[in-house]
């Protein structure tokens, strides 16, 4: 059995250093850990490709949190299942304790436990988007209810970016969270949240 880690961050300014530090306290040799500094929006990773191509069957591959693997938990699923049932490796997630697939001390498959608290986590996802979406459609109604004129806005934003700047005022994700979801740069992602909340302001 061979073990190997994998770290991602989302931008070429972003450090991998707390990532591969946790990989190495868990044992992971540095030789083993492959690193890209690229968006989670797909799987056309360089190392990410090389290190899919060297998982056989036993080996271990270990991550710091689900999302290093991509930000797309119906992709993320099909990542995970290709890993641990086509290649018949297994995943340990340090952030995540029920997200380790190898066998139990207690004789319980690990494979099965991970697998539906994979699915559990991917519904939770799910839900919490159409919640945002449900929330923002509220507002807008309640806000033309009052009379607010919703006139052009100084710059239009997307639904993904408005869903991501609006859970990052609210504290529901980290910076790191936000960046990667948005493929964006620190000093870019702040450029443009601090123009949408000044509109927010301006419209209120």
């Amino acid at each position: 059995m061979t073990q190997y880690g994998y770290a991602r961050v989302s931008s070429s300014d972003q450090n991998l250093g707390r990532q591969i530090q946790d990989l190495t306290k868990f044992g992971i040799p540095m030789n083993k850990i492959y690193c890209d500094k690229k968006s989670g929006k797909d799987f056309d990773r360089k190392e990410y490709g090389r290190l899919i191509r060297r998982l056989r069957e036993g080996d271990l591959l270990v991550i710091k949190s689900i999302d290093r693997l991509g930000r797309n938990y119906e992709a993320i699923i099909s990542e995970w299942s290709k890993i641990t049932h086509k290649i018949g490796a297994n995943i340990v997630v340090l952030d995540m304790p029920l997200l380790d697939t190898r066998e139990k001390a207690d004789n319980l498959v690990g494979k099965f436990i991970a697998d539906i608290v994979l699915q559990v986590l991917s519904f939770v996802a799910e839900n919490e988007r159409a919640n945002i979406r449900s929330r923002q459609a509220e507002g807008i109604a309640l806000a033309k209810q009052s009379g607010t004129r919703f006139g052009r806005p100084k710059k239009a934003y997307s639904p993904d970016f408005i869903q991501v700047a609006e859970d990052y005022n609210r504290k529901r994700i980290s910076l790191p969270e936000a960046l990667d979801l948005l493929n964006m740069k620190q000093s870019t992602f702040f450029y443009h949240l601090g123009s949408y909340n000044s509109m927010l302001t301006e419209y209120a």
